[in-house]
């Protein structure tokens, strides 16, 4: 390979591009996703990227097995799946806490290897908090663990993360700019990168079964369960009280309020439910105004409440009379949820959200950074990675936990949707990846059998996959992919590498320049995505390979391993769905996850050189 190449004008571009790309991702002053669609469009208008081939990122097996996986796992969160696992996981652990966190970690990690991390991290949550609850265990010694699994599980597979997932379509497009004589790069099959997954899910689960589990916090932090949502959120959100009612008199200034006027009183208590005429209804809307008769039903000291009523000259039942099937704890309560990173709820107040209103949610407060926030919570911008505190039906919940814009932490009771197509799903599972391991069906089109499958059985129907799908991620992905091909086609992967490799000694070991670029990628990752970090990486990563004499395939899978390495900061979407519920500080995460990051690279770096 030529390693004194000319900086061209579209190499400048380019590099350009790349530097604009991890300046606006790392300060976040626009959504990633909007930053990728901008960088497509400036590489279509500059014609770094030939037009017709634009918006091929949409269009290419990478996107379409990254949908397929969001649906497959849909589909197996119907039947109730997880909740079968929990109780399993409940029965062999017999009470042991080494023997449920080796078992729960195991079944995530296997998990994952099928599914997106995210996802599978979703669907976990809620099994942690019922593990917790019926253990004891605490969620600060249980979801570092689980996440941590989950993570190097996703290397068992070419589906298990996105830049497994992405690496296929890399290979194949840097086929038409290798040097001549350069061998063509093949597609890697669907457990090509077995031996190294199974490395690393042995690494995650030894590491805290001898080491990493004594620097675990253990605050006694619970998880929530209806049978006492009251007492949890006395002593975790500094509010005490119980439920009471107060009847609207004719001389109550209350009279003609609007509900939101009535919360922003300085004294007044949880306003949670309102009965007006024949209508009683949870968290009703700020909007909804108060009456001579109003039933209101508020949560707070009994002191403070019977203060309130009589300022305000309204009569305090005794006992609850016109709520007492609203508050059933089989029907409604409090419950906790976390913001995902690729949550539409990010920015945005309960205000303007009118989670009351469109969902049926009361927002309670704000789990931020180990900092309750309860004052004029309604009109406090939410965060990634915040964990909220809401009152809702629980028929509502479920409802509004559909959209994926929060991932509901409690154990709360809800119907399994389809039980009865357990075995269905399962079968159409298993069969899909069977299909996927033929090497006449391409991958994407193994995993859409099994989504079609599925959706004509009706495990899933059409909406609900819809719904399933993260659209975010799946912007941020296609739009990011021709920047890789720009890197590729302008020769400014090449420059890189060959500019790269003339400032290292003479026999520099490859297996050392392999460990720099996944470290290189690694960093990479914390700041612009482990998909932006794959993407960027790879095309040098392969140039660096074919001009140092290694393999370009390993040097590749070494970088789409390390994009996935972020154990140690909330930048990773699995790592910043854990932080709010388990309450993990930044030095936490790096004390913790740290260690196992560097020794994830030793290890990936070690198996790829045994295998490339």
């Amino acid at each position: 390979m030529d390693t004194t190449l000319t900086l061209t004008t579209d190499m400048e571009l380019v590099l350009g591009l790349v530097a604009f790309t991890m300046v606006m991702f790392l300060f976040e002053r626009v959504r990633p996703d909007v930053v990728a669609l901008a960088v497509l469009v400036v590489l279509g208008l500059t014609g770094l990227v030939p037009r017709e081939d634009i918006f091929g990122g949409f269009a290419g097996n990478a996107v379409m097995s990254l949908i397929a996986t969001m649906v497959l796992g849909a589909g197996l969160d119907r039947t109730g799946a997880l909740n079968r696992l929990a109780g399993w996981l409940l029965r062999r652990a017999h009470g042991i806490e080494s023997r449920l966190l080796l078992l729960a970690s195991g079944a995530a990690g296997l998990t994952s290897s099928l599914m997106q991390n995210p996802a599978v991290m979703s669907l976990f949550l809620p099994v942690a908090s019922r593990l917790s609850a019926r253990t004891g265990l605490t969620l600060s010694r249980l979801l570092l663990p689980l996440a941590a699994a989950i993570v190097m599980g996703g290397g068992l597979t070419m589906v298990g993360n996105s830049p497994l997932i992405l690496l296929n379509d890399l290979l194949v497009a840097a086929n038409a700019n290798l040097p001549s004589g350069a061998a063509t790069l093949a597609p890697l099959g669907m457990f090509a990168p077995l031996p190294v997954g199974l490395a690393l899910l042995a690494l995650s689960l030894a590491y805290f079964r001898f080491f990493g589990s004594a620097r675990l916090r253990d605050d006694g932090d619970e998880a929530v369960t209806p049978a006492r949502t009251q007492s949890y959120f006395a002593r975790v959100y500094g509010i005490e009280g119980d439920v009471h009612e107060l009847t609207v008199t004719a001389d109550s200034p209350l009279v003609g309020m609007t509900v939101g006027d009535i919360e922003a009183l300085h004294d007044a208590p949880l306003l949670l439910a309102l009965r007006t005429g024949e209508e009683s209804r949870l968290s009703p809307p700020a909007d909804a105004r108060v009456w001579v008769g109003s039933v209101l039903g508020v949560m707070g000291p009994r002191a403070a409440v019977a203060d309130f009523a009589q300022n305000k000259f309204l009569r305090l039942s005794s006992r609850l009379r016109v709520f007492a099937d609203l508050f059933n704890p089989s029907r409604a309560g409090i419950s906790e949820a976390v913001v995902p990173p690729t949550s539409r709820f990010i920015g945005k107040t309960s205000s303007e959200l009118r989670l009351r209103k469109q969902y049926g949610l009361s927002l309670l407060a704000i789990n931020r950074d180990q900092q309750v926030l309860r004052d004029d919570v309604r009109r406090i911008p939410i965060r990634a990675g915040d964990m909220l505190v809401l009152h809702s039906v629980w028929t509502d919940l479920a409802q509004a936990a559909r959209d994926k814009d929060f991932v509901v932490v409690t154990d709360y009771p809800k119907d399994e949707q389809r039980p009865h197509k357990f075995k269905i799903a399962m079968a159409i599972f298993a069969g899909a990846m069977l299909l996927a391991l033929s090497t006449r069906i391409p991958v994407p089109i193994a995993l859409m059998a099994g989504v079609v499958a599925m959706l004509v059985a009706g495990v899933i129907h059409i909406d609900e996959a819809y719904a399933a799908i993260s659209w975010k991620t799946v912007f941020l992905m296609a739009c990011l992919i021709p920047l890789g091909w720009a890197m590729d086609s302008s020769g400014a992967a090449a420059w890189v590498a060959g500019h790269t490799l003339d400032r290292l000694p003479a026999g520099f070991p490859l297996w050392l320049l392999q460990l720099l670029i996944g470290l290189l990628t690694t960093l990479f990752s914390l700041a612009i995505s482990h998909v932006g970090a794959t993407i960027l990486m790879v095309p040098i990563a392969i140039n660096v390979a074919l001009a140092a004499g290694g393999n370009p395939t390993g040097f590749a899978l070494v970088v789409a391993l390390a994009a996935s390495n972020n154990l140690m900061t909330a930048s990773n979407p699995v790592i910043a769905m854990v932080s709010g519920p388990a309450n993990y500080t930044a030095r936490d995460l790096w004390r913790v996850g740290g260690p196992l990051s560097l020794l994830y690279l030793l290890v990936s770096v070690a198996v790829v050189n045994l295998l490339y």
